[in-house]
């Protein structure tokens, strides 16, 4: 119908010209245009496939028209790119996510009944108040027990030591004859271990010797054959032992509930033993060491055991009937974050600190930052996934379950050959590589999945764009030349959790086992930085990757022998003579001559030594063990140890 029509004229069927004017241009374009007079207006648009049976271009010139400013890309390139760009934009509408419960009667149960006998508000508060205060109540009663130290007859209250505790300190770190890490016997110590010492492992290369450990533990001597069938044989350790494994060696403490005991020191010994006993085997040195200790057996003690086990069975408890009973997001994040967190700084992997109320202080202080962090994870994280959630059961298996793994981490991924995640470590870890390796295409795999359902709720160009600047920054942080990247688990959970945002069952399954490492690595360790200098990597017992002495063929004599080097190079002015893992010699520029003569009362006596700079009193790396047994000199071999 034309505008300048009578409507009347068109609702009676009055004909009109239907020539190839303007005004009847309707039955050439599409659909007849309504008047504004008319009582029914017809509003359509074409469809694609009308406008492209009206006009046929040829599929160079529509793909020139769509790509005016890419027309310089070749039409094949540019069609797979457009393919591409709306697979990621997903479907659309976008298809969210929504975890059906299985048997919903069943697992909507125990929130329903809180609803329905504690239905207001103030009444669930209340609730959940009382609730916290059980968990704190007993957490703290039973955490209370356990850290008394009791009482052991005849030698007082036990120390608490840390599992990697000692008599001595690595290199020349006792003195000149060891005189810092006096007295060398006629002592004892009351001591008390927590549980697990038997997983800790020296981090760094340890010489005994001509020996070198590293990633093992550390226990130096044991029963000899004939002992190894009792109980608590009467046996001697080197000094550099660690106390807490020496113990579980000998069978005087247990290693899943720790325990109380006295070491005495008992003087220079010689010729300690090699035994595997109770899941350690023990070093074995056939040269004589000036402090040594043994434990006393026979003891009346009251020694209250390590209830870690005890205490996780309470914190696991609360924190299912939690999970079973409540549907709101924030209380429950909230809950198990602060509950998980307190339980691993605390008791399942506490920093290494002898008296709770430094340990308390310490954990209390880096709950703070842990916070913020949780906030924004539950805010782009975990309250995306939580929302509208009702198969309560499902999340207490899956995400409850997978953060009490993840914040196990110590016990839980213990078995992964991988100590810490460094360049140096990856190279010298056996199995390291290899165990790497398994994790990138297991963290790959999983992340093929989630990308999945990140596209099909259209979230995948924003999530893309993130870890491309989560990228870019890793990059960049990986030419900084000073320092060196370090990526702790902590670090790796915060990288990864984005991407569980879908409410699917395995990304529920990730993201619990993500906030639990997350959990692990900042109350157990604290918020290390992601770039960190070769001296913090090195740790207090690591390599300088310093210059060596060159000890030149010495002259060997019946009772002694004699030893020479270079004038130390700038900046070292001095060099330190180690005899047998102790300290016994230091020479600086202006003493005289660059030598030393060492003598022995027995002959058949084997004898290590080993060279290293002096810096003031500091010394830098030494060199391997040169052997000195009978008439023979053993050089030693290149590099450091």
């Amino acid at each position: 119908m034309g505008p300048w029509e009578d409507s009347s004229d068109a609702e009676n069927g009055a004909p009109h010209d239907q020539g190839p004017t303007w005004e009847n241009r309707a039955q050439y374009d599409g659909p007849e245009a309504s008047t504004p007079g008319s009582s029914d207006m017809d509003i359509r648009s074409e469809s694609q496939e009308a406008e492209q049976r009206q006009y046929p271009l040829p599929v160079w010139l529509r793909e020139s028209s769509k790509s005016f400013h890419w027309r310089w890309v070749p039409v094949p390139i540019r069609q797979t790119a457009r393919a591409i760009v709306a697979w990621v934009k997903g479907p659309d509408p976008p298809q969210i996510q929504k975890i059906t419960p299985f048997l919903p009667f069943i697992q909507e149960a125990p929130a329903k009944f809180i609803d329905r006998h504690f239905p207001k508000r103030r009444h669930k508060a209340g609730l959940l108040a009382f609730f916290y205060l059980c968990w704190l109540l007993t957490f703290t009663l039973v955490l209370n027990h356990s850290a008394q130290a009791g009482n052991i007859k005849g030698y007082g209250k036990p120390q608490p030591i840390w599992c990697g505790a000692n008599f001595w300190e690595p290199g020349n770190g006792c003195g000149l004859n060891g005189n810092r890490c006096r007295p060398f016997d006629n002592a004892t110590l009351a001591f008390r271990c927590p549980a697990n010492c038997r997983q800790t492992k020296v981090l760094n290369p340890h010489a005994v010797g001509d020996q070198e450990l590293n990633y093992a533990h550390f226990v130096i001597g044991g029963p000899t054959a004939a002992e190894e069938n009792s109980t608590i044989p009467k046996t001697v350790y080197r000094g550099d032992s660690f106390i807490c494994q020496a113990a579980i060696h000998s069978g005087l403490v247990g290693n899943d509930k720790g325990g109380c005991g006295v070491a005495l020191l008992t003087g220079e010994q010689s010729n300690f033993a090699s035994t595997q006993r109770h899941g350690i085997r023990s070093i074995a040195f056939d040269a004589s060491f000036p402090k040594t200790f043994t434990f006393v057996s026979g003891l009346s003690s009251e020694c209250v055991r390590d209830l870690r086990w005890p205490l996780l069975a309470v914190t696991c408890g609360f924190s299912t009937i939690l999970s079973l009973c409540t549907t709101s997001p924030p209380v429950f994040f909230t809950s198990i974050f602060v509950m998980l967190f307190f339980h691993v700084g605390l008791v399942s992997d506490p920093p290494n600190y002898s008296d709770y109320a430094s340990l308390t202080s310490v954990i209390i202080g880096r709950f703070l930052p842990a916070a913020f962090c949780a906030f924004v994870i539950y805010r782009y994280s975990v309250k995306p996934q939580q929302r509208g959630m009702t198969a309560n059961i499902e999340r207490s298996i899956l995400w409850l379950g997978g953060a009490w793994v993840g914040a196990l981490n110590n016990y839980t991924f213990d078995f992964i050959p991988i100590q810490r995640l460094t360049q140096h470590d990856l190279q010298v870890q056996a199995g390291a590589k290899l165990a790497l390796a398994i994790v990138v295409v297991l963290i790959f795999t999983i992340a093929c999945g989630q990308v999945w359902y990140l596209r099909l709720e259209g979230l995948l160009p924003r999530y893309l764009g993130i870890y491309a600047i989560f990228l870019t920054g890793i990059f960049l942080c990986i030419v900084i030349p000073p320092l060196n990247l370090r990526i702790h688990h902590y670090i790796l959970a915060l990288l990864l959790l984005p991407g569980t945002r879908p409410q699917t069952r395995a990304g529920m399954l990730y993201q619990g086992i993500l906030v639990g490492l997350f959990i692990n690595g900042t109350a157990r360790w604290g918020f290390d930085s992601l770039m960190q200098t070769t001296n913090e990597l090195r740790g207090g017992d690591g390599q300088f990757e310093s210059l060596l002495p060159n000890i030149s063929m010495p002259i060997l004599g019946t009772q002694n022998i004699t030893f020479s080097w270079l004038t130390p190079p700038h900046p070292y002015d001095g060099v330190s003579v180690l005899v047998n893992d102790v300290e016994r010699h230091r020479w600086y520029n202006g003493e005289g001559a660059p030598q030393h003569t060492f003598g022995r009362s027995d002959a058949l006596e084997k004898e290590y030594f080993r060279f290293g700079y002096m810096l003031g009193s500091s010394s830098a790396d030494y060199t391997k063990a040169g052997v000195w047994e009978g008439d023979v000199w053993r050089q030693m071999e290149p590099g450091p140890s």
